[in-house]
């Protein structure tokens, strides 16, 4: 915990949320919160729940039981496009960006909800963190190499200055250094104020990124403690580190 961030107050939580797909049962009794200032993680092997989990949370999927909370409001029904302009912004597994349209139509598609001035100031906001992105700003989205194309869709989910943004796999198919360098901005992200909760395949990245953490197993959260912590598990450093 760097001494530039503030730890606040619970801002997102999750109440034995339970999701279905159809007859599936996905998420199977989910409870976890994040406080305001935090970066927590979501780590477990494919099929355990993280991407459901996240989905839920942004209105993509709603809870048979269960609730979510924000800022301390049961949200557990409300659209996807009102949670974004209440604060909680998404960016999928897999980029999700329009491919057809230049990286700044998809900044301005990012910022539907925003007055003309705050678009224009957080599309500054987002070459200040991705320059690379103002370098191909008339590019289309369907030509950027893999970094830039997840560079665009964080961008992209930081135009409503979300309070909560939710990350899914950001450095999914990304080179060692495309990694940390996109690890490296999502810390700035966090210094400069938005809370994360991320999803990452690489654990030992999202643990090294995290101040606290939750294991999911098949639908559960079997361990949660900081990140810190969970780094040195042994069964954690088994099963998701890669070490023996």
């Amino acid at each position: 915990m760097t001494a530039e961030r503030m730890i606040g107050d619970v801002v997102l939580e999750l109440r034995d949320v339970q999701t279905y797909y159809g007859k599936i049962h996905a998420l199977q009794g989910i409870t976890a919160e994040v406080r305001a200032g935090e970066i927590v993680t979501l780590i477990g092997s494919n099929g355990a729940g993280k991407t459901t989990t996240l989905k839920t949370i942004s209105g993509l999927l709603h809870p048979r039981s269960g609730s979510v909370h924000f800022e301390g409001r049961d949200v557990s029904r409300t659209s996807a496009h009102r949670l974004v302009r209440d604060g909680i912004s998404h960016a999928p597994e897999g980029r999700r960006i329009f491919s057809r349209l230049t990286v700044l139509e998809n900044l301005q598609m990012g910022g539907y909800t925003q007055s003309s001035k705050d678009v224009a100031a957080n599309i500054e906001h987002v070459f200040e963190l991705f320059p690379r992105l103002q370098e191909r700003s008339g590019q289309k989205g369907g030509t950027l190499s893999g970094g830039e194309q997840q560079m665009l869709a964080i961008g992209r989910a930081l135009m409503t200055r979300p309070k909560v943004l939710l990350l899914d796999e950001p450095s999914l198919g990304l080179s060692p250094i495309l990694i940390q360098q996109i690890f490296g901005i999502i810390r700035e992200i966090n210094a400069q104020g938005t809370t994360i909760l991320l999803v990452e395949q690489n654990a030992s990245q999202a643990l090294d990124v995290a101040d606290r953490g939750y294991v999911l197993q098949t639908g559960r959260v079997i361990l949660s403690d900081d990140a810190k912590v969970l780094a040195a598990n042994d069964d954690v450093r088994r099963a998701y580190l890669g070490e023996i």
